[in-house]
């Protein structure tokens, strides 16, 4: 299994692994995983913002790569990192059950984001996190930081900073749940497309790993994900802008004789706040949900926020 070398990707990736040894286990399949840890674009260049470098593939083309020159036979990736359009070749084969998709906030004296102070430092190193924040509290100034979570956090003191803002799910598989001080609803701040979720990719020749993989797959979570995802692809959007969306079923597909509703929310948004687009709807096809929602944002305007943003 390949993973970024991060603490984070390692821990995640252990995490995957202990499901898919669990669930050989209990149908009696003799399957041992072993890790290859692979340096993305993402994590060498760490002194630019990540929409400045190119937001699509950045943490996760070189394990593709690996995929493809048979180095590794699946790679784990999170999710929010993943573009909207596979190459050629390559499948998610499984979706790991999504952890907490919110963001979160960490502040240096324990004080939730509303009592901040007016001017405020906040640390942030997402287009999509600053156009919502400042939506929000437009006196705040926002500061870009890069880096492993570890490293942000401890940013938080050496660069002067009132509070840093992360993906829950990141501080959780980590462990350190009690650093978070506040989880942002996600009417103050929508997450990422697929933030919380895990997916593992594979070649979409190999078959006995997609068997494999399917005994670890949450259909839930592909689903909502997948309503997100198709969000992302009729917006052409990489993970690095200042777009977000979170999908969640409305009533339970599992319940005798119910397919099951999802409702979508996304948004589009200008970096500074200044201008912010917003919707949300309901639907019973995933693909269909997320590119009906993304024309009407388009319909309001969002292409051309995007194409600013672009440059």
């Amino acid at each position: 299994m390949g993973t970024r070398q991060s603490a984070l990707a390692v821990t995640q990736t252990g995490q995957a692994i202990e499901l898919l040894q669990k669930a050989c286990a209990e149908r009696g399949l003799d399957v041992r995983f072993a890790t290859k840890k692979i340096v993305t674009k993402g994590d060498r260049i760490l002194d630019v913002t990540l929409s400045k470098v190119g937001g699509k593939g950045l943490f996760v083309k070189e394990l593709e790569q690996a995929l493809y020159e048979g180095e590794i036979d699946i790679a784990i990736h999170s999710m929010k990192d993943v573009p909207a359009q596979l190459p050629d070749g390559l499948v998610l084969g499984a979706v790991l059950t999504r952890a907490d998709p919110r963001d979160c906030v960490i502040t240096r004296d324990g004080r939730p984001f509303a009592e901040l102070p007016q001017g405020a430092k906040v640390g942030t190193s997402s287009l999509r996190r600053s156009c919502q924040l400042k939506a929000s509290r437009p006196d705040l100034q926002l500061q870009s930081i890069r880096g492993n979570i570890d490293s942000r956090l401890r940013k938080l003191a050496s660069a002067g900073l009132d509070a840093v803002v992360l993906a829950a799910a990141g501080l959780i598989r980590m462990g350190w749940e009690d650093r978070i001080t506040e989880r942002l609803p996600v009417d103050i701040c929508l997450p990422a497309v697929g933030q919380g979720a895990l997916a593992i990719e594979c070649r979409a020749d190999d078959r006995e790993m997609l068997e494999l993989l399917k005994l670890v797959n949450d259909q839930k979570t592909q689903m909502t994900v997948a309503a997100e995802r198709a969000f992302l692809n009729r917006l052409d959007g990489g993970c690095q802008i200042p777009l977000g969306a979170f999908a969640e079923f409305v009533n339970d597909p599992a319940s005798a004789g119910n397919a099951g509703a999802i409702r979508l929310t996304g948004m589009v948004g200008a970096p500074d706040g200044s201008r912010m687009l917003r919707e949300s709807a309901v639907g019973a096809d995933p693909i269909q949900l997320g590119t009906i929602l993304a024309e009407r944002l388009i319909e309001r305007g969002a292409d051309d926020i995007l194409a600013q943003v672009r440059g």
